[in-house]
């Protein structure tokens, strides 16, 4: 199962783990996995390479893992920007997981 932890404070997101395999199908044919993964590396590159922010990301080859936190000090409009992505992120995981809810996993923390 791919577990989606997104981490709060307060109301406002500040990053996000994703971990595990969903199992939905063998790797490389996964739907799910395919999914969870352009998400994650639309939201990256939107926020590191078009809005040029710098937010830390952290890629577990071996596991899959990815690790992602926004910076601190953000002006208000990137600040509402990543909410928006990131709020939007965790709509679509939520829709994933009731599509297919013994293959993936949304929390907050």
């Amino acid at each position: 199962m791919t577990t989606v932890t997104f981490l709060t404070e307060g109301k406002r997101i500040i990053g996000f783990d994703a971990k595990g395999h969903s199992g939905y199908s063998e790797e490389g044919s996964d739907i799910v996995c395919a999914a969870v993964t352009s998400a994650v590396r639309l939201v990256e590159s939107t926020v590191n390479d078009v809005l040029g922010l710098a937010a830390s990301v952290k890629v577990h080859e071996r596991s899959g893992a990815v690790e992602f936190r926004l910076p601190g000090g953000l002006s208000a409009t990137n600040e509402n920007t990543c909410q928006a992505l990131l709020t939007g992120l965790m709509l679509l995981f939520s829709e994933l997981h009731s599509e297919y809810p013994d293959n993936i996993e949304v929390m907050e923390a």
